[in-house]
């Protein structure tokens, strides 16, 4: 058996400025952090010609002949999609699970594409770098695919860590923000993760927001520029040791993202946000393309006992997390000898 894991993400600031749409017109950026709550992918061999995959989280199953195309309707399109890529000519059985909901806001639909390209990089015997992982990724999931969604996820989850990702139309450019000793670890303490028990289809918030940034002018792509400035801020916080002022970035950023698009935000969200700010937060947003998941706080450790308590008051339940920086890789790998040699075809 081979396993092979990704890391989800939380975007600090920048999102939406991944998008073609925007940062084919200017440069796009977003500070983003890997954490611990990661996408795992269990590959063995099979016998005979099919491909088996098994998703615990879709709780859904397919299985296909090696050599026919990926069906595209269903809910692990993109792992078959993957593992057409790679061409594999035998039997393989794929199990799919993950430490977080999918939908939820922490990019876990790149995760997917990461974790399966390292898993399936190693049974070809192929070795790729950390930016062609995530490219791949990108072409799969945007390009074949035709998924409406960004580059920040798949290069987070690909490198791993705390980052400046830019974006531009000749490339991606990662740089790791190297804050001053112990500041990764405070801004640690001061961010905190609450689910809300409500999924979103990012598909359709993002297809609207893509609409609605593709040009040079309107209320979205000022919304946006805004959000590009907050990630060029927040880097030079960050490495300046300035961690008091993330909250007020992210209150920023998501003043500007609810302008983006219809669906981002609502009457609920709006009341949890109120709520967390009157409880102590010093700023916050809803991850992902927003309209559920879950919602991320910027709050002082001495005020989140109150702000836990408010918040699960309201049915919305806490996730503890550490920052990681590994990204994806391959964690065990047995596959040896006429097994590993089969499966890479």
């Amino acid at each position: 058996m081979l396993i092979a894991r990704a890391p989800v993400r939380i975007s600090l600031a920048g999102g939406g400025t991944d998008l073609q749409a925007y940062y084919s017109r200017r440069p796009g950026a977003v500070v983003s952090a890997t954490i611990d709550k990661y996408f795992f992918v269990f590959v063995s061999p099979s016998p005979g010609e099919h491909i088996q995959v098994l998703s615990s989280d879709y709780r859904t199953f397919v299985r296909q002949r090696f050599d026919e195309q990926p069906m595209l309707d269903c809910s692990l399109r993109l792992p078959r999609a993957v593992i057409h890529h790679f061409g594999i000519r035998t039997g393989l059985s794929v199990f799919l699970a993950s430490q977080v909901p999918p939908g939820t806001g922490l990019g876990s639909s790149s995760t997917v594409a990461v974790a399966m390209i390292k898993a399936l990089a190693v049974l070809s015997g192929r070795r790729l770098s950390r930016p062609q992982v995530a490219e791949l990724a990108c072409e799969i999931e945007i390009q074949r695919l035709r998924m409406p969604i960004g580059k920040q996820d798949q290069y987070a989850a690909a490198f791993g860590g705390l980052n400046f990702i830019e974006f531009r139309p000749d490339g991606v450019s990662v740089e790791p923000i190297a804050m001053p000793a112990g500041t990764d670890r405070q801004l640690e303490r001061r961010l905190v993760l609450f689910f809300t028990g409500r999924w979103h289809d990012s598909s359709q918030i993002l297809s609207e927001q893509r609409r609605n940034s593709d040009g040079d002018a309107g209320p979205a792509v000022d919304a946006l520029h805004v959000i590009r400035e907050t990630a060029t801020v927040m880097r030079a916080s960050l490495l300046a040791g300035d961690v008091a002022s993330v909250g007020e970035l992210l209150h920023r950023s998501w003043l500007a993202k609810r302008r983006l698009a219809r669906g981002i935000t609502d009457q609920v969200i709006d009341r949890w946000y109120e709520l967390a700010l009157a409880a102590g937060a010093g700023g916050g947003k809803v991850t992902g393309a927003g309209g559920g998941g879950f919602l991320l706080l910027y709050c002082e450790p001495e005020r989140q006992p109150a702000l836990t308590a408010a918040l699960q008051a309201e049915g919305l339940h806490r996730m503890d997390f550490r920052f990681e920086s590994g990204g994806g890789m391959v964690i065990m790998n047995n596959l040896v000898g006429p097994a590993l040699r089969a499966i890479g075809g």
